[in-house]
């Protein structure tokens, strides 16, 4: 008797297992892509993805195949796995760059493009976010205005502009910083070079004005007087507001006599100065 109750446990739990997997196999194409829509409709990003990735193999050419492709980009840059976010956008973009919906494959590139830039820290540390490599905002920018350039009447072409806004914003923030660093160093030219960048290259961001007076700074420390005075009467004609400019006359910051250190203090190690 103990044997044949095994047996028919065996059987049965064989059988249940047989059943699963038989209603499992027979979830037709648009069944699977509902259980993904509804998993990015609970925000459970990763089940969706798990689902579309399923749906992706078992019909590869289906009637959902390629909005599933699509959906799952944006499953994917929810669940911040950003790099299979923006290795799926790229191949979206490279087999149907025909589609009605290929620039929403453009924009999350961009989107993911910067959030692959951003460390933690620099997510919630804006100043931070500046100062470090600046190169993941250059291509999100250049990803948007291509975004633009092909779909200028896209319904995502109004976000992206604004996110080009605050990219702008944020290089020439980064280029204060680099140019600071100059100041510091005593690299003047330096400096002056990286404020002439952020008037000719970031005009209508927040620091065309800094730019300016990095120019006058770095042009007086060098001993160029006639170029600090051009860069000082462009300043006061169009800021006279900025911080730098006291009673008509131009302040230097701090920044060159921060933490200079000669080559002798360099070499030995503070005993020397």
């Amino acid at each position: 008797m103990r044997i044949i109750i095994i047996l028919l446990a065996v059987i049965t739990l064989a059988a249940c297992s047989s059943s699963g997997k038989r209603q499992n196999a027979e979830l037709t194409e648009i069944e699977i892509y509902q259980k993904a829509v509804k998993a990015i409709d609970d925000d459970n990003y990763f089940l969706a993805v798990e689902t579309f990735q399923k749906l992706e193999s078992r019909y590869p050419f289906g009637k959902y195949s390629e909005q599933a492709q699509l959906e799952m980009i944006f499953a994917q840059y929810k669940a911040q796995d950003l790099e299979n976010s923006r290795a799926s956008a790229e191949r979206f973009i490279r087999l149907h760059p025909e589609h009605d919906n290929v620039d929403y494959a453009y924009y999350l590139k961009a989107l993911t493009t910067y959030e692959l830039g951003l460390s933690l820290v620099e997510r919630y540390f804006t100043d931070e976010q500046a100062q470090r490599d600046a190169q993941p905002a250059r291509d999100s920018f250049q990803e948007m205005f291509e975004l633009i350039r092909k779909f200028p009447d896209s319904e995502y072409a109004p976000d992206a502009r604004q996110r080009m806004i605050y990219l702008r914003n944020r290089l020439a923030l980064h280029e204060i910083h680099v140019a600071h660093y100059y100041l510091k160093r005593h690299a003047f030219l330096a400096a002056a070079n990286r404020g002439k960048n952020i008037v000719e290259n970031y005009q209508g961001t927040d620091h065309v004005a800094d730019g300016l007076a990095l120019m006058v700074e770095g042009y007086e420390l060098l001993g160029q007087q006639d170029l600090a005075d051009k860069s000082l009467a462009v300043l006061k004609a169009n800021f006279p507001e900025h911080p730098q400019l006291v009673d008509g006359k131009f302040e230097h910051t701090d920044w060159a006599q921060r933490d200079h250190k000669s080559i002798w203090n360099v070499v030995t190690f503070g005993l020397i100065d």
